[in-house]
């Protein structure tokens, strides 16, 4: 019979008569509204078994978010950084957190009632350090760059070696791990994953509906400035695995690399063809192609939807974030060699 999470013990998971206590680690950044809706969804979820604390790390909001945590009955800390990242705070808010259990949430989430009180009991194989679940789109009809983001959230269950921001982890392997790399703007979440992973211990993507987010990407600059966000990602992380025997992004960032280069030099190609030849058709040749690209990308993704138009708005983001992504990796390498570092990259309207 598996036991209840009840009887796991605050601080080594083992069986006890003690309450587990879960903390709650929300952090945000001017989401005003988003934030309210993302702490009353954790007031009212399904807490059987557990008790629970509610902490918000705010990252230098101008809109009040802090007074309005604190209403909502949620202990909050300010952090004071010049460059505030995700990073940042989610450490400080597990190392302020009295539970055994962590919950990180961003404040531009709703928390499904039911995801804590059923992946809980995950945590009784004790390799598991992490559980996640499926995070999805609240508002995908708002723009077609909503709606072909969406299947970006969606992974096979299993274990992996890698997760998202919200997911519930143990403290005492956040401790052991060492936290969150506070000097990365992007990419946290996996490059910590991947010490965790070398530590011994395992992440499991259960196959459980677990939040649903607020992207609100209603323009092109703003998918623009979140594919660059993810290129500066694939870059910094990748570099800080490479030659430790463990590599993580580096198949990523080459592929993202060589794709861009392909499609560029295709693009070159058939332009040059045309002028040439004074002709329409190696242009035309060159568009077939790309569209054949990706209706292919999205027919590999059917397993993520039903829906035939976020399956085609999917292929066609496929390829086309490449060339933002590539962008975030030469910006990074270029910031690498002039000793800087990258400012916070925001694409969210407060």
């Amino acid at each position: 019979m598996t036991p209840s999470p009840s009887s796991f013990s605050s601080e080594e998971g083992r069986p006890s008569d003690r309450h587990l206590l879960l903390s709650v680690v929300i952090i945000g950044r001017n989401e005003g509204e988003r934030l309210r809706r993302c702490i009353e969804s954790v007031r009212s979820m399904r807490s059987d078994g557990f008790d629970l604390e509610l902490l918000y790390v705010d990252s230098g909001s101008s809109d009040g978010s802090v007074a309005a945590a604190e209403q909502l009955g949620a202990r909050t800390i300010a952090l004071q950084s010049s460059r505030p990242t995700a990073a940042m705070g989610r450490n400080a808010g597990w190392r302020a957190a009295q539970g055994s259990i962590v919950l990180f949430l961003d404040g531009d989430t709703v928390l499904h009632p039911d995801f804590v009180a059923d992946s809980l009991a995950e945590f009784q194989a004790p390799e598991i350090a992490v559980v996640w679940g499926h995070r999805r789109e609240l508002r995908p009809e708002d723009s077609v760059y909503n709606r072909a983001l969406d299947l970006d959230w969606i992974y096979r269950p299993g274990l992996l070696v890698f997760c998202g921001g919200d997911a519930l982890f143990r403290r005492d392997v956040l401790a052991q791990s060492g936290g969150f790399d506070e000097t990365l703007i992007a990419g946290e979440e996996p490059e910590l994953c991947q010490r965790i992973d070398a530590l011994g211990h395992r992440i499991l993507h259960v196959d459980r509906r677990m939040t649903g987010h607020d992207l609100a990407i209603l323009s092109w600059s703003q998918y623009w400035k979140r594919a660059v966000r993810t290129g500066h990602a694939y870059a910094e992380v990748s570099e800080r695995f490479r030659g430790s025997g463990r590599p993580f992004w580096e198949d990523e960032a080459r592929r993202n690399r060589n794709r861009v280069l392909a499609l560029l030099g295709m693009v070159a190609a058939g332009c040059i063809a045309s002028a040439a030849l004074a002709s329409l058709w190696p242009a035309l040749a060159v568009v077939g192609v790309l569209l054949l690209l990706a209706l292919r990308s999205a027919w590999k993704a059917r397993w993520k939807s039903r829906s035939l138009a976020a399956l085609l708005l999917y292929g066609v983001h496929s390829h086309l974030q490449q060339l933002p992504i590539y962008r975030g990796q030469l910006q990074y390498k270029w910031n690498r060699r002039r000793g800087k570092r990258a400012p916070l990259m925001e694409y969210k309207q407060p």
